[in-house]
């Protein structure tokens, strides 16, 4: 990124928006809240659906299939086993999820001024996951290679407002399954020294990127204190929503525990699909499912830093396809916030949802309305706060950088109300007095750069200069803004040694397996 443009002249709107594009921001690790909690269900709801989950994890149960070590642990725990059915005694769960797991803990950047702490009034912002398909202005839809990849790499790098990455802000379909773990891995260690996640379509492939961290990290991966590794991974388990996990998540969640590596224990729940139509009965499926699989990770390793996840939308009841945005979705993204604080662990919830195939007002509005509920409810870990299109289907270059506008706006939304002497102001009022402006006053002239946000997409000019220099809609802005932010990418430096065993290993990991695709 270029240094901050400070002249007002050169050009008219593009030359000022082009100035902004390439400010550098000031950039903060996590955002550490100022506003209050909004809570949309009191106490004797909340309480309600904790003793209803708590009837689920009893009497219902949660079945851990083609997992025998899972089972064993449980029964050696005291829990009713019966097949892979796992009946819980009443209170277990949210015992061994209050006694042992970290109320907040410290991620590990490459470059430590961008660690992340997860939990109390903090938030995390990182990107889109997952996606096979990707889309831009210049090529419409399409499969993700790495080169795309690699691009989201360096966009999640670029923006101030994205604090970690994530494991795949597409999938490379060009690359075999079995081996595109090594080379998202090494996109994000080599492209940007942010946090990022680990890969968790497998076991061996979490162990992969435990072992890839330890070379990364070098020194700083044990903790000399604790004799343990810091965590420096995340990843994402996803429950085989409703109230299952399967093997592979159950195998990687246990490599990553037991290397103090973060999880984000995700239910994957689409009421009226995998759960009821009924918010409340949805919500208490959410929270049985997602403390079951914390409380695990307490039996397999104690301390084992865990995320409260929830992914939790609608079907459309005529087409049967998810929906985002919704009414019913943001309230039961707001009752799971208010359920994760109360169980005492980080919340995880998704960002800048939408349905919209293309970056149009309605992609706008529902990731807008889901990413205020989000922030305003207090969610830790915003995943999927960059780039999501299509349900999920596809990361859209243009809608990554309109979300990264609109987390620019929620941090400085955060951040609450400036009661200090200069956001009082009271001199600047005493000296401008009735019925004349603050344009030139000594206040103003002072602040103007910094008072308010100043949106790098939006367009804010008359429409007939808006009209003469080219009348560009938002996509077509936000195409000129991740091509201009690719072009002027520079990575962050790495140690050669650390590099040349980095690579060593990938290597050598590759060439011990064939390829294939599963």
């Amino acid at each position: 990124m270029s240094d901050p443009v400070h002249s007002r002249r050169g050009g008219g709107r593009e030359a000022k928006r082009a100035a902004r594009l390439g400010a550098v921001a000031t950039f903060a690790p996590f955002i550490e809240r100022k506003l209050p909690y909004v809570d949309l269900l009191g106490e004797e709801g909340l309480s309600l659906i904790e003793a209803n989950a708590e009837t689920i994890l009893t009497e219902i149960g949660v079945e851990f299939r083609d997992d025998p070590e899972a089972l064993e642990i449980w029964k050696a725990a005291g829990a009713d086993v019966k097949g892979e059915l796992v009946r819980m005694p009443p209170g277990m769960c949210r015992k061994l999820i209050q006694d042992h797991a970290p109320r907040e803990f410290t991620q590990q950047a490459r470059n430590p001024a961008r660690n992340i702490i997860i939990g109390g009034k903090r938030t995390v912002f990182a990107p889109t996951a997952g996606p096979p398909f990707v889309r831009c202005l210049d090529k419409g839809r399409r499969y993700g290679t790495i080169e795309d990849f690699n691009n989201f790499a360096k966009l999640t790098y670029a923006s101030p407002w994205l604090h970690s990455s994530s494991t795949a802000m597409c999938e490379p379909v060009d690359l075999p399954v079995n081996k595109r773990h090594f080379d998202m891995f090494y996109g994000n260690a080599t492209l940007s020294d942010k946090c990022f996640f680990s890969a968790v379509s497998a076991p061996s492939r979490s162990q992969d990127c435990v072992d890839m961290a330890s070379i990364l990290f070098g020194d700083r991966w044990m903790n000399a204190e604790t004799g343990e590794p810091n965590t420096c991974l995340a990843g994402v388990i996803n429950g085989n929503s409703p109230l299952t996990f399967d093997a592979t998540m159950l195998g990687a969640a246990k490599v990553l525990a037991r290397a103090n590596q973060a999880t984000l224990i995700t239910p994957f729940i689409m009421a009226g699909a995998m759960a009821p139509t009924g918010l409340a009965g949805a919500i208490a499926v959410t929270l049985a499912e997602a403390m079951a699989g914390m409380a695990f990770l307490q039996l397999v390793k104690p301390g084992a830093p865990v995320i409260f996840g929830s992914f939790v939308t609608t079907l459309s009841m005529q087409s049967g396809a998810p929906t985002y945005g919704t009414p019913e979705c943001n309230l039961m993204i707001n009752a799971l916030l208010a359920l994760a604080r109360r169980l005492g662990v980080p919340s995880r919830t998704g960002g800048s949802l939408c349905a919209s195939k293309i970056a149009d007002g309605q992609a706008a509005y529902e990731s807008a309305q889901t990413l205020l509920t989000t922030c305003m409810g207090g969610a830790n870990f915003v995943l999927q706060s960059a780039g999501w299109l299509e349900g999920g289907l596809v990361t859209g270059y243009e809608k990554f950088m309109m979300d990264c506008d609109q987390l620019g706006m929620m941090q400085k939304m955060l951040g609450g109300y400036d009661l200090t002497e200069n956001g009082q102001a009271m001199d600047a009022i005493r000296d401008v007095g009735p019925g004349k402006h603050f344009f030139g006053c000594a206040h103003t002239q002072a602040n103007f750069e910094t008072a308010f946000y100043r949106s790098p997409l939006a367009d804010y000019d008359s429409w007939e200069k808006w009209e003469a220099e080219g009348a560009l809609d938002i996509q077509q802005r936000a195409n000129a803004a991740w091509k201009k932010v690719l072009a002027e990418h520079v990575s962050p430096a790495l140690d050669e040694g650390v590099h040349e065993e980095l690579c060593a290993f990938i290597d050598k990991r590759k060439a011990s397996m064939p390829d294939a695709n599963y």
